[in-house]
């Protein structure tokens, strides 16, 4: 059994033209550092799918000063536009690709977190607010997912 954690971005800038190029806040880069905190007391992430998008990066630079990653890639297929059954297809790849990684980290963006989760675990789709973490078990023996439980920044302890 493997677990697919699935985060969206810290707090961002508003709004801009260039939406690729939006920075997290500092309450960002706090929230991304307390999740990286939780996930390392709580589900010690091995390998990381993060977007292109300076925030989701940002946001796994935070994460990264409490995890240590045996693989890391940036995805472009995760992006607020991507197409979530795209995406999950890439990942399921990607866990077969690396029976050595058990826990998987993505980090992306509203509204493609919240599709990812459903196209894994049919009929889950919950809403994230910045900086929360899903949870899936997934049997990469059967490719079949469940949604456990959804944590934010305000929810959890470290």
């Amino acid at each position: 059994m493997k677990t697919i954690l699935i985060m969206r971005h810290g707090e961002a800038t508003p709004m801009q033209a260039d939406d690729e190029s939006r920075n997290l806040t500092l309450v960002g880069q706090q929230q991304a550092e307390k999740m990286g905190k939780w996930l390392q007391q709580t589900h010690t992430p091995d390998a990381l799918l993060v977007s292109p998008y300076v925030r989701a990066q940002q946001t796994a630079m935070g994460v990264k000063k409490n995890n240590a990653f045996v693989y890391e890639e940036t995805c472009t297929d995760i992006t607020p536009e991507g197409n979530p059954q795209v995406a999950a297809d890439y990942l399921e790849t990607l866990i077969a690709l690396h029976p050595e990684c058990e826990t998987w980290l993505v980090v992306a963006h509203m509204p493609i977190v919240s599709y990812l989760v459903d196209q894994l675990s049919n009929g889950n789709m919950p809403i994230f607010n910045t900086g929360a973490v899903a949870v899936i078990s997934y049997d990469d023996t059967q490719q079949k997912s469940q949604y456990l439980s959804i944590h934010s920044p305000v929810s959890v302890e470290v």
